[in-house]
């Protein structure tokens, strides 16, 4: 059991009340150092371990739950059993044969920013209530400007992740240009559709496309539903384009979209949430270029920045645009008050109570400097490549459906039929071995593999492959 303090007991000199919830700082830091080891002997073995696992609802609540603890229960058991259960029941979006959906490889530089500021108990939302975190948020928001080619004078705004990231951007879209219809396709990731139904937008003002056959949108397809809503007496507002899809990673023709945008004044939003940071490298950098001419964008670095969970970030290229959908002067925020050239962060999103997201970033940056950065970016878009010449070299098993994209290839079954690529992943998965999944193109179903972690080998990926054609049902 844990010591008290005997000083928690009194008042000091200061006035301050005994801590009911303290601890001896002998304890403190014997299980700081617990959690670091865990935490650290976890890393060293991920590859070992399976690279998703998920229990029995009965068994996890009999474990974890049972009666409200009314006296304290012994620490170093706690810990152990969140390591041992709580936290091994989950996908490992770190492992290097996790392939399915979008993994999250975080960076331990990372991780360590991240204790930071959970330990000192920081927020970011007003300069007068934190002008440190603050301040690392907008030399975050200036690195990641700078890395992924914005415009100077583009603001920004750390959130959860996409799906809040995306409808900050909307809104603000809203305040600046009104109300009015919206364009996107059927490959727009399905959050983004959920945010403008949240936000109140009637189905005339939801305008869904087909996407081409490459799965892009099309130029074509968007000028003629544009020329007729407005036809129509609808008035054009948005149009939502995709740097990387989930499905293939494949990226809307951005400088096209944004030559329309441009001539009939609508707002011009990129969700580049997966794809955006390929735009650090050379390559991707050519693959999605014109994503730099939006009015907004999303990442998250918690993706393809190798974040700890969460981590998403709104950037709006109109400079005041946030602040004037969101800022708000409350007489009790009074003594908080931005001073000149200061930002209030609580003022760029509907979060007022805000953790700092940036420090994690920050650190990491630091540490590893961007140059690693590019390189473990370009490392994803390499594997994926990889993958598609090990599909191609095998056309008795494989056909390709769509290619290497920044990180993202998707393949079927030669002759495929119905129900094979889910039982064939399912049994891969459930392997542990890799985590790997199906998905729908139109009415094709294809098996997708996301190599974006910069630990993952040539063999995994060998081996993956093998192991998907060995679970074809016979």
């Amino acid at each position: 059991m844990l010591k008290r303090n005997p000083k928690q007991d009194v008042d000091d000199e200061f006035g301050y009340a005994a801590d009911a919830l303290g601890m001896d700082p002998d304890d403190m830091r014997r299980l700081g150092h617990k959690v670091v080891d865990l935490v650290v002997d976890r890393l060293m073995r991920k590859n070992a371990e399976p690279a998703i696992i998920t229990g029995e609802p009965a068994a996890l609540m009999a474990a974890l739950g049972g009666l409200l603890p009314e006296s304290p229960l012994d620490a170093d058991e706690s810990l152990e059993l969140l390591a041992e259960v709580a936290l091994a029941y989950q996908q490992h979006g770190d492992h290097p044969r996790y392939f399915a959906r979008v993994p999250g490889p975080s960076s331990f530089a990372a991780v360590l920013g991240e204790w930071m500021g959970t330990g000192f108990n920081t927020i970011s939302a007003s300069w007068g209530g934190g002008s440190g975190p603050a301040t690392v948020e907008l030399v975050v928001i200036e690195w990641l400007r700078q890395m992924i080619g914005m415009p100077q004078g583009t603001e920004g705004v750390l959130l959860s992740g996409g799906s809040i990231a995306n409808v900050t951007a909307f809104l603000a879209a809203r305040a600046e240009l009104g109300r009015g219809v919206s364009y996107y396709t059927d490959q727009t990731h399905s959050s983004l559709h959920r945010d403008l139904v949240a936000m109140g937008c009637i189905d005339e003002h939801m305008h869904k496309m087909p996407s081409d056959d490459t799965y892009r949108m099309s130029i074509e397809t968007l000028r003629q539903a544009v020329a007729a809503d407005k036809a129509a007496g609808l008035r054009p507002v948005m149009v939502i384009a995709t740097a990387g899809t989930t499905n293939t990673g494949a990226a809307d023709p951005l400088q096209e979209i944004a030559d329309l945008c441009e001539r009939e004044n609508m707002w011009f939003h990129v969700d580049a949430a997966y794809g955006g940071p390929a735009a650090i490298t050379a390559q991707g950098r050519r693959y999605l270029r014109g994503m730099e001419r939006a009015d907004s964008i999303v990442l998250d670095p918690h993706k393809w920045l190798f974040q700890p969970y969460d981590l998403g970030i709104c950037m709006v290229t109109r400079p005041g645009a946030l602040e004037k959908c969101y800022a708000m002067s409350p007489e009790y925020l009074k003594d908080v008050q931005a001073t000149t050239g200061a930002v209030n962060f609580g003022n760029r999103s509907l979060e007022l109570t805000r953790r700092s997201r940036a420090l994690k970033l920050w650190m990491s940056l630091r540490t590893y400097g961007a140059e690693r950065f590019r390189a473990a970016v370009q490392r994803g878009n390499e594997l994926a490549e990889f993958a598609e010449r090990q599909i191609r070299n095998h056309p008795e098993t494989w056909d390709l459906v769509t290619p290497a994209q920044i990180g993202v290839v998707t393949f079927a079954f030669r002759d495929w039929r119905p129900g094979e690529h889910a039982a064939a992943t399912k049994t891969v998965t459930d392997s542990g071995f890799a985590c790997v999944s199906s998905t729908m193109l139109r009415d094709r179903s294809v098996l997708r593999l996301c190599t974006i972690n910069p630990l993952t080998t040539e063999a995994d990926i060998v081996e993956t492959i093998e192991r998907l054609a060995q679970a074809r049902p016979s």
